[in-house]
């Protein structure tokens, strides 16, 4: 089973070794770990770091949360504060927020690296973000005591509340600028002492399960709010990246740059030397503005070694999946749970099915960009990144330089997705501001974005599944083939030990086929593509594994069902029967399935001909940090195969709800992810590149298209879960199980096609 490990970075932060600080200081009370040595020891300008890890108070009471999250749209800077302001006692007009740069003290204390993504960041920041709210609370209040010259808080007679410290009974007060600005605050804990505090219980929060206006709304809309692509640096050029027809594995074997010299404004073309791997064969035409970089780089004459990969195609990589999948010892086991072999033997009935999904690209709104500068020894990155500490490490390995002096600015993220998790766009950038003295920002074209993403591999998977006499699921043997792409980051940490001893795999591509359901025998095989690997290096893509795991997963068990002649949900709902180590979450996951099926009206009802609705119930995005979620999805298909998709209803359990409307917002836009990668999405290899470069051609879902969702979210007060990406991994069962009840044709495949649904309906 996955667990979570500590992801080191190139200056770990050991925050066993740290106290928790709370001292005044002349710019206000000051809430953190203390500093320690590493990147703010080797910048000439260390005033530039001053920021604390959590927050600050300044003289005049504002209080600005520093958040070590990327916020790309889901508002966890502004999640972030909502937290700290529960515990502390701020009003939220007080409340301000900012990104955090890749010092190390700003590590996640979970993680022990700067990480965006898994829906990990309110989850596994909750309780330090509170923690550092109520210490500061407590150190308000013993400050503000010695002021006003009452009783410590110890004697509980001190109220906190809107930015205040009050004393009832002698009707004293204070605000928390005056407390600053009295310099009494000299309260300090270890972290023995944070553990200890008694946080508030949620019968006692007045912030935490409200609505309030979301901090980065105003500077996002009055234009204050600055993206990587708004970075403006004095003296500063532009790079226009060109890149081989391949996807990867080219090298330059010659450049012209005759014609770009004409140009005007040409400065240099720079064939990029990236010993980290992020790049291959690109070269990067530098100009004074974009527009003439863009124009040099269409009149630089390139020639190509496209390398290894240049006649491979998506059907390479799927005939490559199917022979790995055929070897008994390809890969190594995730799961392995009891005799299949054995079960199989005694089974009733065996059903077999192979499920495959397409190659799929992340296309945020912001295309790829960076801005390099290096101030004497230091480098500057300026860009919005998922994954600082690795980034940084990039930056440093394409400059030549010890990561120690790159200094990250983080910037807002328009879209991320998981692609800015990779900082391929910081390669150029370096190199060429390297090259030719200067600040330099690179912005790829859609073209660029799409070419060289970092994709959702393709995959191929085989479930073998074993039933009694009594429909019972006894056995289920499930293969899963694709690219690795955490792998491909060389972390070794981030991969997960084998239940077979054969070696670390890529958990992160087989998460969500060790279920909740119980299963006697059950078998999980993680193989890699190495092909696939080489030819589409792959990244995480909202949801990553469960995208595709949960897709052959909840299809298989739908096709059981109806092999066992049961109405399908019942017999989700009959293996979910909390055994084991399944006890808890099973459950929970039970509960959201009923809870969608009440709200979409399942089986209440005889549909039209031709309609059908379909569930499927997930416990994405990993089982030990899982967010119960179930889908009902309602369809429509005509005799021609296409699908209509009327409704989709997803009911979900997120444990502590801190903010209901960005749940709700988190959770509809999932959903439509899930839509838009069940139904439209697909990138095909041809000749080692990708083909479709830009909206024409990858066709994500339109407006026109978007169904009615109706959300129905489980708030139990448990320990908050994730909400940005569960909801995407149960909308393609949930559509491919209703399109078998509206039509019978079972769709195996996605993207789902009309001609894919005509073809299985003749079947």
């Amino acid at each position: 089973m996955n667990t979570h490990v500590k992801i080191t970075g190139s200056a770990p932060t050991d925050l066993s070794r740290r106290s928790f600080l709370v001292g005044s200081a002349a710019t206000g009370l000051v809430l953190g770990y203390a500093a320690v040595p590493g990147i703010d020891q080797a910048l000439a300008a260390p005033s530039s770091f001053e920021a604390s890890v959590w927050y600050s108070i300044a003289p005049d009471g504002l209080v600005t949360v520093t958040c070590g999250k990327a916020d790309m749209g889901q508002h966890i800077a502004s999640t972030m504060a909502q937290i700290v302001a529960e515990e502390l006692g701020a009003s939220w007009k007080d409340m301000r927020v900012q990104l955090a740069s890749n010092d190390p003290k700003f590590n996640d204390p979970v993680l022990g690296a700067q990480i965006t993504g898994g829906s990990w960041s309110t989850m596994m920041n909750f309780d330090a973000m509170s923690r550092a709210g109520a210490a500061g609370r407590m150190a308000l209040i013993d400050a503000a005591a010695a002021a006003m010259g009452v009783p410590p808080f110890n004697k509980g007679e001190l109220v906190v509340r809107n930015s205040t410290v009050s004393h009832p009974k002698s009707k004293k007060s204070m605000t928390f600028a005056e407390i600053v600005k009295s310099g009494k605050i000299t309260k300090t804990f270890t972290p023995d002492e944070l553990k200890a505090i008694k946080l508030k219980t949620p019968d006692q929060y007045t912030m935490i399960g409200v609505s309030v206006p979301q901090l980065d709304i105003p500077p996002k809309t009055n234009g204050t709010a600055k993206y990587g692509i708004d970075v403006m640096l004095p003296g500063m050029a532009y790079g226009k990246v060109v890149t081989p027809p391949v996807r990867f594995g080219a090298t330059v074997k010659s450049l012209d740059d005759s014609e770009a010299k004409k140009v005007p404004g040409f400065i240099k073309a720079v064939i990029l030397d990236d010993k980290t791997g992020s790049t291959s064969g690109w070269v990067v035409a530098v100009a004074n503005t974009y527009a003439n970089a863009r124009k040099a780089a269409d009149a630089l004459k390139i020639t190509y070694d496209n390398g290894p990969n240049a006649k491979l195609s998506s059907q390479s990589l799927l005939d490559e999946a199917k022979r790995l999948q055929a070897l008994d010892d390809s890969g190594q086991f995730f799961v392995k749970d009891g005799d299949t072999a054995a079960a199989f033997g005694t089974a009733a009935k065996v059903l077999e099915a192979e499920y495959t999904t397409s190659i799929n690209i992340h296309a945020p709104l912001e295309p790829m960009n960076a801005t390099a500068e290096f101030k004497g020894d230091i480098l500057h990155i300026y860009s919005g990144n998922q994954f600082a500490t690795r980034s940084g490490a990039i930056a440093a390995g394409a400059a030549g330089i010890d990561p120690k002096f790159v200094v990250m600015h983080q910037m807002w993220l328009g879209g991320g997705f998981g692609r800015r998790l990779d900082a391929d766009m910081m390669v150029p950038a370096v190199q060429a501001a390297k090259a030719v003295g200067k600040p330099v920002k690179v912005i790829y074209s859609r073209e660029n974005d799409m070419t060289m993403d970092y994709s959702r591999p393709l995959t191929f998977q085989k479930v073998k599944a074993g039933l009694d006499a009594d429909g019972k699921l006894i056995a289920l043997n499930h293969d899963v083939v694709s690219a690795w792409p955490t792998a491909r980051w060389g972390i070794p940490d981030m991969l997960s030990p084998s239940v077979d001893k054969k070696g670390p795999l890529d958990s992160f591509t087989v998460n969500g086929a060790d279920f909740f359901y119980s299963v006697p025998n059950h078998n999980v095989r993680a193989i890699k593509n190495e092909m696939a690997h080489n030819a589409t290096p792959s990244g995480q893509l909202r949801s990553v594994a469960p995208g595709w795991t949960f897709w052959a997963v909840e299809s298989m068990i739908d096709e059981l069902a109806h092999a066992a002649g049961k109405d399908p949900a019942e017999y989700r709902i009959a293996l979910l029967d909390g055994k084991g180590k399944n006890d808890g979450g099973a459950q929970r996951l039970r509960n959201t399935l009923l809870a969608a099926m009440g709200m979409a009206g399942y089986g209440t009802s005889k549909l039209p001909k031709g309609e059908g609705m379909g569930v499927a119930c997930v416990s994405s995005q990993e089982r030990a940090t899982a967010s119960w979620t179930a889908c009902v999805a309602h369809v429509a298909v005509s005799a021609s195969g296409e699908v209509k998709v009327k409704k989709l209803t997803v009911a979900t359990d997120v444990g502590m709800q801190v903010h209901p409307d960005n749940i709700r917002a988190q959770v509809e836009g999932a959903a439509l992810w899930g839509l838009s990668l069940a139904m439209y999405e697909k990138a095909t290899l041809k000749d080692g590149g990708i083909e479709q470069t830009n909206f024409d051609t990858y066709k994500p879902l339109r407006m026109s298209q978007t169904p009615e969702v109706a959300v129905n979210v489980i708030a139990n007060g448990d320990k908050p879960t994730g909400v940005g990406e569960p909801a995407v991994t149960v909308i393609a069962p949930a559509l491919g199980n209703a399109i078998f009840n509206a039509c019978g044709a079972r769709i195996r495949s996605l993207p789902i096609t009309a001609e894919a649904v005509k073809a299985s309906m003749k079947a």
